[in-house]
């Protein structure tokens, strides 16, 4: 028997809910926005299957994740295609993003906009954006980390386009100045916000499907290393909640030492064939702790350090 969604689908027909795909008689459909009014578009993505360099996956009724490796790179650079993503909503633009690999270089460029429904926590309007980040493809680990307690602004990117800052926020309000921006319930169910410029940027990553994440990597790191999902949170930060972060979250947490599945004081390990990588955390500091490796500069409006912020800007909020 027919499911009630592919029961009433055919091209052309009125649908409800956008980005749903669905299969009927070998047909991929998508619910599209024609118009004013949301209908079912015929689409060539397919929902399991592995073509090429292009991985699909239909993770519920209303998400479909589809991830293509960047031109030039290695397999495992796959970025997440976001065409048929709803987008922040009417009146936004559209997510953009795109990758590829020269001379040992990743390249990537994004307008900085997200495929999921924009829900404002903060004074900042949400704003279209012009990043370009570059990272290496060949990362080492260094002789001694790079701390980014005084680093404000990306100290990573996603596989969607969209900065990663660290777990702290900016000086105003003053009774929370450099606090954690997720104990202080600054963030959205995707865990980011917009800062001051309009740019909308992630302190943390918990929720993955319905956020356009894939269960594998979701980022890099300004050293060029991957940053990779946690499924089942196998791997645990090893940051102890020692003082009230809600205001200067760094003097708040304290590392400790823990066992096999402990991360270090980056938020990374060394996997079995020699690689470092960092893991996205639940508790602090959430993605990354400090560079393991060496950070390239980015340049851009979501790159500064603390001592560039002016304290009469609404901080990231």
């Amino acid at each position: 028997m027919a499911s009630p969604a592919t029961a009433v689908s055919k091209e052309g027909a009125a649908c409800k809910v956008a980005g749903q795909v669905v299969t009927v008689a070998g047909k991929n459909l998508v619910c599209k926005k024609v118009g004013k009014k949301l209908k079912w578009v015929a689409s060539t993505a397919t929902t399991t299957t592995t073509v090429a360099a292009t991985t699909t996956t239909t993770v519920a009724a209303t998400t479909t994740i589809t991830t293509r490796t960047a031109a030039g790179c290695a397999p495992t650079y796959k970025f997440v295609d976001l065409s048929l993503a709803p987008g922040a909503g009417s009146g936004y633009a559209k997510p953009k993003v795109a990758a590829s690999c020269s001379d040992g270089t990743l390249t990537v460029s994004s307008n900085g906009m997200i495929g999921y429904t924009f829900v404002a926590t903060t004074p900042n309007a949400l704003k279209e954006q012009a990043y370009t980040w570059r990272v290496t493809t060949s990362p080492k680990v260094a002789a001694s980390a790079t701390s980014i307690r005084t680093r404000m602004g990306t100290v990573a990117f996603t596989v969607t386009g969209i900065p990663i800052f660290g777990p702290m926020e900016g000086p105003v309000p003053a009774q929370e100045a450099y606090g954690d921006p997720v104990y202080n319930n600054l963030l959205d169910t995707c865990k980011g916000h917009t800062g001051y410029s309009g740019d909308y940027h992630y302190h943390a990553i918990l929720v993955m499907n319905s956020c356009y994440f894939d269960e594998t990597i979701i980022g890099y790191a300004n050293d060029g290393f991957p940053i990779y999902s946690n499924p089942g949170y196998t791997y645990v930060s090893g940051y102890k909640m020692t003082g009230n972060p809600k205001s200067n979250s760094w003097n708040a947490y304290t590392y400790q030492t823990g066992g096999a599945t402990t991360l270090d004081e980056c938020n990374g390990r060394t996997d079995e064939n020699g690689d470092y990588r960092y893991y996205i955390t639940k508790t602090f500091p959430y993605i990354i702790g400090c560079y393991k490796g060496t950070p390239a500069t980015q340049v851009g409006t979501a790159e500064a350090p603390m001592a560039m912020r002016s304290s009469t800007y609404i901080c990231e909020i």
